[in-house]
């Protein structure tokens, strides 16, 4: 395998091992990488005691989801799929992507199927994806998009460093969209592939709703101050107008995201509108 697959976890060690177990019973087995991001359960024990051969990357903290840069600097393949705890890949995904990224040169990230599980239907996203208005180029695989689900995406590993990665200001919470517009700012195109597929079994230990709506809020105008236009920056303070702690968040983290502001090509912010 030319693919290794990166997964950060925090405290979900049952979730982890079904995962684990998926991708070991793939062949070709491809390399796996788990950062564990600051667990206060014996995630790292078990990784070490029933997955030998899975490298293990312990972090002291948690560092969210910029922990899946720690894993995807340390693969050693030109292609890094992202896996969640709770996710996995269909046997034989990796291999069709690998002949979809040597094909098209400038593809730098795959938006895979992903299936839901135990009901196995497409997550909602997928049909959006399917349906992008930015259309199919005739050097792409599959219609342009600018977005992804973290837990079913693929990247040619020197894309994903030309861009910096996930953003470690962000932390948790729309952290895709910010990697998808730096990609497409460096020239990179990202795809959505119907036919290569990824499970997604989501765990039963997860932050309530409104914790995670409210981590968006807070990211979505750091986003948008770090890479819109001052009129867009304007507007992104009215949603946090009516969630004051999104807002307090946003706020102590502005002068971070304003040292990292950097406008985006106008092609790619003509793309972000039609979107809209």
């Amino acid at each position: 395998m030319r693919t290794s697959v990166v997964i950060a976890t925090r405290d979900r060690a049952p979730e982890l091992a079904r995962t684990l177990g998926r991708l070991r019973a793939v062949r070709p087995a491809p390399p796996v990488i788990v950062v564990d991001n600051g667990s206060g359960d014996d995630t790292a024990e078990r990784v070490r005691r029933d997955f030998d051969g899975v490298r293990l990357i312990r972090n002291p903290e948690n560092v969210g989801m910029a922990a899946r840069n720690l894993g995807v600097e340390a693969a050693d393949t030109p292609y890094v799929a992202f896996s969640d705890d709770d996710s996995w890949w269909e046997p034989g995904a990796l291999a069709q992507a690998e002949i979809l990224f040597d094909a098209y040169p400038r593809l730098g990230l795959i938006a895979a199927t992903t299936l839901v599980e135990p009901e196995r239907r497409p997550d909602p996203v997928c049909g959006v994806m399917a349906h992008s208005p930015l259309g199919t180029a005739p050097d792409l695989p599959g219609p342009l998009v600018l977005g992804f689900l973290g837990c079913s995406a693929i990247v040619r590993r020197s894309a994903f460093l030309d861009a910096g990665g996930f953003s470690p200001l962000l932390h948790f919470g729309a952290e895709e969209k910010l990697l998808a517009y730096d990609l497409a700012a460096r020239g990179w195109a990202l795809c959505y592939v119907d036919r290569i597929t990824a499970h997604h079994h989501p765990s039963a230990v997860r932050p309530p709703g409104a914790w995670r709506r409210r981590l968006e809020r807070r990211n979505n105008a750091l986003i948008t101050w770090m890479r819109r236009p001052a009129g867009d920056c304007v507007r992104a303070l009215g949603p946090l107008v009516f969630d004051p702690m999104a807002g307090a968040g946003a706020l102590r983290r502005l002068p971070s995201a304003l040292r990292a502001r950097r406008r985006l090509p106008h092609e790619v912010e003509r793309q972000i509108r039609e979107l809209a």
